[in-house]
């Protein structure tokens, strides 16, 4: 038995297969995600906490450096209101890529936080890797973010010296 595909048919089996791959993203694309970045940083400077959480998706995961996993964009939200107030902040992306509805920023950050009372400022360089969705077919969103420090890692202080009892 012989099966013929008219050439519509055989147009149709073609384009459902193609249907399984996401289209790269596009230079639109890319540069509505570095807008992203750009707002977040305004935001942080500002001291925009709802803000920032708001260019997180509503189920994200938020992964700082020396804590735990923090779920949700109201968990994120209150991780941004426990930071200090006067924050500086420059993102550098390093790389964006990704398919349909999903991409990736490679990147790296410096931090700078306003010493209280006259002291010095802290500065932290480090970099970042951030997990985006776009949704609603335009926004795109961070769905998972992690950074860490370029610092060396700062030993414990020492134990304490067990103390001497005297003896009556």
């Amino acid at each position: 038995m012989r099966i013929a595909f008219s050439g519509g048919a055989l147009a149709l089996v073609v384009g459902l297969a193609a249907c399984g791959q996401a289209r790269p993203l596009s230079e639109a694309d890319k540069a509505a995600i570095r807008a992203v970045s750009d707002s977040f940083e305004a935001r942080v400077r500002a001291g925009n906490d709802s803000g920032v959480a708001q260019l997180y998706t509503e189920n994200a995961v938020f992964m700082p450096p020396n804590e735990g996993i923090v779920e949700g964009r109201a968990a994120i939200r209150a991780q941004w209101e426990a930071q200090p107030a006067d924050v500086e902040i420059e993102l550098t992306p390093v790389d964006v890529d990704g398919r349909g509805d999903l991409a990736y920023v490679r990147g790296t950050y410096v931090v700078s936080i306003v010493g209280s009372r006259g002291g010095p400022s802290v500065v932290d360089r480090g970099k970042y890797l951030e997990i985006r969705r776009r949704e609603g077919g335009r926004e795109w969103l961070i769905a998972v973010d992690i950074f860490n420090s370029d610092q060396p890692a700062t030993a414990p202080p020492p134990p304490a010296a067990p103390r001497r009892t005297t003896r009556p």
